[in-house]
């Protein structure tokens, strides 16, 4: 039998969604005690891309998740934790000790911040399944066939150089095949350097159709001398609108390719209290959401909700202010929510928050 998402029972057929990357084991100490300290731990999964096919799953976007994942009892139970969300797994695959012969599932440990003490992650995740596997000769294309949009992450590349390559290979074949193709350069200072990381994410700009973020990438005042800068030196964190939109004209520039790129500015008043905005270049221009301020339960995957909530608007032919505007709120209300993912199955949740109405539902 074909796994279905029994949220498109009695709907037309939607457009059909599929990532890849690593899903990994998460182990949070509760009640926000110090790992050092911790006498057990919370156990559940989550990575990028994985949290963005479950966002979407929930919202009931057809969506299908690629990875590899030993074959045991770890293995397994992540696979089951993204079926039980509604995402389609057929494509995963479970590995033997022969094809990744440390077999194991990453893992990271996240010690949830309090007040003024901001969260910290430790990760495990050296040798796990994804980047142990040959993908030499895999079949990309049966792989994408029939989907009309991919999504990938600076994350996945920095793990190993099979990855790279992977991520290189499934960007082309989408372009190819004549995917939407989204990336979110996610630096993880932990993986790889700022320049390992602004050297690959650059060359994967001409297969994408919506850039999540502006960094890490190479945008040269001069393509010919290096020395001049990059366009986004000196940009603080929290631009202003005309900072922005300066940028997004750049890399349009440079890239025509692009159709949309989008970024969230985060303001971090203590380890609990944050505000969120984001802006967005969207046919020829520049738009600016409002401003979300909110106390956070777990912060951990504030950005794949942000990313997801833009790919379910753009799916669903949102307004651009609207497209932006949902992104922001679905980041929001994941940052109430314990776990990777924003896991909110009813969009209208979202667009009440969108619309800063925070009337009790009955």
């Amino acid at each position: 039998m074909i796994h279905q998402n029994p949220l498109l029972r009695d709907q037309e057929p939607g457009k059909k969604f599929i990532t890849m990357g690593e899903i990994m084991l998460r182990l949070t100490p509760p009640n926000y005690d110090k790992i050092r300290m911790a006498t057990s731990f919370d156990a559940s999964y989550g990575g990028s891309e994985a949290n963005i096919a479950l966002a979407l799953a929930s919202l009931g976007v057809d969506s299908t998740f690629f990875t590899v994942v030993p074959n045991n009892s770890l293995g397994k139970s992540a696979i089951r934790s993204l079926r039980s969300s509604d995402v389609h797994c057929t494509p995963v695959i479970l590995s033997t000790p022969e094809e990744t012969p440390t077999h194991r599932l990453g893992t990271y440990y996240l010690e949830t911040g309090f007040g003024i003490r901001p969260s910290e992650v430790i990760y495990d995740r050296k040798h796990s399944a994804l980047t142990e596997y040959d993908f030499t000769g895999y079949d990309l294309k049966a792989l994408l066939q029939g989907f009309d949009w991919l999504h990938l992450s600076g994350i996945t590349p920095a793990l190993a150089p099979n990855c790279r390559q992977l991520t290189l290979d499934m960007l082309k074949t989408a372009k190819e095949l004549g995917l939407t193709v989204s990336f979110d350069g996610n630096f993880r200072s932990t993986l790889w350097s700022w320049e390992e990381a602004r050297d690959f994410c650059t060359q994967c700009l001409p297969y994408v159709d919506v850039l999540m973020g502006i960094e890490p990438y190479h945008l040269w005042r001069d393509e010919n001398d290096h020395s001049k800068g990059d366009v986004k030196d000196g940009v603080p964190l929290q631009p202003a609108y005309e900072q922005q939109d300066e940028i997004f004209q750049a890399f349009i520039a440079r890239w025509p390719n692009l159709k949309s790129i989008a970024r969230h500015v985060r303001y971090a008043h203590s380890g609990s209290e944050n505000s969120l905005k984001a802006f967005m270049w969207y046919e020829g221009h520049t738009f600016e959401s409002k401003l979300f301020t909110f106390t956070i339960l777990d912060r951990v995957g504030g950005g794949d909700a942000f990313a997801s909530g833009l790919i379910y608007a753009m799916i669903h032919d949102y307004k651009p202010m609207d497209m932006l505007n949902f992104a922001v709120a679905s980041s929001v209300i994941k940052h109430t929510i314990h776990g990777d993912a924003n896991i909110t199955d009813d969009a209208n949740t979202i667009r009440s928050l969108m619309n800063m109405n925070y009337d009790i539902k009955r």
